[in-house]
């Protein structure tokens, strides 16, 4: 296509009008568009040659907009609307039960009776608390008011964001990726669910499955692999939930920054474990076996390694030994309920991180199967190579430490862990660990179960993540808690203060008014006891008046009082 001519340009000098020239050159392929400038002096034209890879906007770009069109309608609003859409996915999980299992078993490996347990029991617990509980979540929430604003209607309110992104990951791909889908559904949202790649059979079960049981419009299934991450994560979102690794969450957060959009990372780190000598070793030990080869090791929250001194050393390998043959037999390759490592690239990652390291339990491999077994490290140090990055698989470092003093030390000198965990019988020494070490979480004398308490909140601090989820915290995080504050256009005398000019007096009153700290509830309640009090009083009075020998004034008004307070006291 050729332009008109446009007036007169410095380009190249002189006053000749300038040619535009532009050639458009069309592919197939995908990419941002492009061009190059030719300058023609004699000519005064500048040819620009258009190399885009089309003008066709990508697949992720539409998914988005379309989202964006659907939520814009706002038919998420009413909670109506969303506790369908909820109780639809929790027949997603219950009819599809079935089609998800398979999947994790081709993934990952994991047994039908284990997907149930780590996978979907959970996210059917999110589900039926979000349906119960969603009426209370989205109310009007009352605060404290001052003296400024008693007279007013001061409240918070809980509203969509948006378009919310879910980026997934694939050691547990339904959990981790559908319950933040249940936080974003309950408050509202739409919501873009981009399952990890890398668990590519449960990938394709939720892309073909999922949008027949929710809007399709509103909550619509992305695959693909990086470039399409990349994609997505080009577009503007209100909101982006990623669960991973610390390296991918910095490019997440990168390209969030551009569209100042917030975050919510969900990654991982190298979370302790500190076994005090003097605690029952035998059950702690048992705990952590659990806690460390479930999913095969597979686990954000899973224990990465040992602290203990070097006298308890030998009673935790040998426990562990014992717990493992007990929990997986004496071939744990063989053995239903131990998985396999996800893909060939992680099985080497996990082989190379055992160099340098004494084996003292397992170490059995076979690339052919990415298995490893239930493994036990022992002659490490912080320098050791299954000490530089997140383990993330079935190998347990036990590391000796002279006592407390140096687990903090050695805990304190790396970054924030997403959970310390901490075996002892001394109180004392488990609320110090909580005093003087920072992490996502703390659990003394259990692993993992945390994670299945819906109150408490989910999500690490530093390198191992921002923002956290579960139940009311997955609301909340994927809200915006608009502030509301309603005023009449009465008492203009008492506004007077901040109006200019700005007198001694007038700063006197404001400073009583913003300054003063009262307990609005409680004078309240103070006003209530005196109007029930004079109201008893009056009631006692009438009573004495038509019937003389009743009981004692003062024991009934009491009574009356006290009676009336309590039960009122209640609603306010």
């Amino acid at each position: 296509m050729q332009s008109n001519a446009f007036p007169s340009s410095r380009v190249g000098g002189g006053n000749t009008p300038l040619r535009v020239v532009a050639s458009l050159h069309l592919t197939k392929r995908r990419s941002s568009l492009r061009y190059y400038s030719r300058w023609q002096p004699a000519s005064r034209e500048v040819t620009l040659e258009f190399t885009p890879a089309t003008f066709q906007m990508s697949r992720e770009l539409l998914i988005v907009q379309r989202t964006r069109k659907s939520f814009q309608t706002g038919k998420t609003k009413p909670l109506e609307y969303r506790i369908h859409q909820l109780k639809n996915l929790l027949r997603f999980i219950s009819e599809r039960q079935k089609d998800i299992a398979e999947a994790v078993k081709r993934d990952i490996g994991k047994s039908e009776n284990g997907t149930q347990l780590f996978e979907t029991l959970g996210l059917e617990g999110e589900i039926n608390l979000a349906i119960e509980k969603l009426s209370e979540w989205a109310a009007p929430r009352k605060i404290e008011k001052n003296l400024l604003t008693i007279s007013d209607e001061v409240y918070v309110q809980p509203e969509p964001l948006g378009v919310v992104l879910i980026i997934g990951a694939w050691n547990y791909p339904w959990a981790v990726t559908l319950q933040p889908l249940v936080g974003a559904i309950a408050a509202g949202n739409a919501a873009v669910i981009k399952p990890s790649e890398v668990s590519a059979h449960s990938a394709k079960v939720m892309e073909e499955l999922l949008p027949l049981y929710l809007d399709k419009d509103l909550y619509p299934v992305v695959t693909g692999g990086v470039s399409e991450t990349q994609e997505l994560l080009k577009q503007r979102f209100d909101h982006i939930f990623y669960t991973g690794g610390s390296a991918v969450g910095k490019k997440v957060m990168a390209a969030a920054s551009c569209h100042l959009t917030p975050v919510t990372l969900e990654l991982g780190g190298k979370s302790p474990c500190y076994i005090d000598k003097n605690c029952d070793i035998r059950v702690a030990c048992r705990r952590i076996t659990w806690g460390k080869f479930v999913n095969c090791g597979q686990t954000c929250i899973a224990p990465d390694f040992i602290l203990c001194e070097p006298s308890a050393q030998s009673q935790v390998v040998e426990e562990i030994q014992k717990c493992i043959k007990e929990f997986y037999t004496d071939n744990p390759e063989t053995f239903v309920d131990y998985g396999r490592i996800i893909n060939q690239r992680h099985f080497k990652r996990l082989v190379a991180l055992m160099e340098g390291s004494t084996v003292a339990v397992g170490g059995d491999i076979d690339e052919s199967q990415c298995y490893i077994a239930p493994t036990v490290l022992k002659d490490v140090t912080g320098d050791s190579n299954v000490m530089k990055e997140e383990i993330f698989g079935p190998l347990l470092p036990i590391i000796t430490v002279s006592g407390i003093d140096e687990a903090i030390q050695f805990i304190n000198a790396r970054e924030k862990p997403l959970v310390i965990y901490i075996f002892s019988h001394d109180n004392k020494l488990i609320k110090r660990v909580i005093a003087e070490t920072s992490s996502g979480a703390l659990l003394a004398n259990d692993c993992l179960v945390h994670f299945t308490v819906s109150a408490l909140p989910f999500g690490g601090v530093g390198n191992s993540g921002m923002g956290c989820y579960h139940g009311r915290h997955s609301f909340d995080q994927l809200s915006h808690l608009r502030s509301c504050l309603i005023k009449q256009l009465k008492m203009e005398g008492v506004n007077s203060m901040r109006y200019p000019p700005h007198t001694d007096k007038k700063l006197g009153w404001a400073r009583f008014f913003m300054l003063k700290q009262v307990n609005v509830c409680r004078l309240r309640r103070v006003a209530l006891l005196a109007t029930l009090a004079g109201l008893a009083a009056f009631l006692v009075q009438v009573k004495v008046v038509k019937y003389p020998n009743s009981v004692p004034r003062g024991a009934k008004g009491l009574a009356l009082i006290s009676g009336l307070y309590y039960l009122t006291s209640q609603f306010l």
